[in-house]
């Protein structure tokens, strides 16, 4: 599951993006990747592993939410049901 969210675009500044993907390893775990920077500028990633697939998708789903509090706005989405599916 890939989730890519930016802010909406102010007057000079470049927006900022945070994305979101959750992948299943070749051991069945699963890695949460989290990128977050500047749109054309620096960013940084970060790696949550688990170990059961319910534990990543309360990690995903809260991660999602928490950028959506922030103003983040959902530009792409790919392997959900929707841009805010549950």
């Amino acid at each position: 599951m890939r989730l890519y969210l930016q802010t909406p675009p102010a007057s000079s500044d470049a927006p900022r993006y945070v994305q979101i993907v959750l992948e299943q390893d070749l051991l069945g775990g699963w890695t949460l990747y989290r990128e977050t920077g500047t749109q054309g500028g620096k960013s940084t990633l970060r790696r949550e592993q688990f170990l059961e697939r319910d534990a990543a998708m309360a990690a995903f789903e809260k991660a999602r939410d928490a950028q959506l509090k922030r103003g983040f706005r959902v530009m792409f989405s790919q392997g959900l049901d929707g841009p805010h599916s549950r």
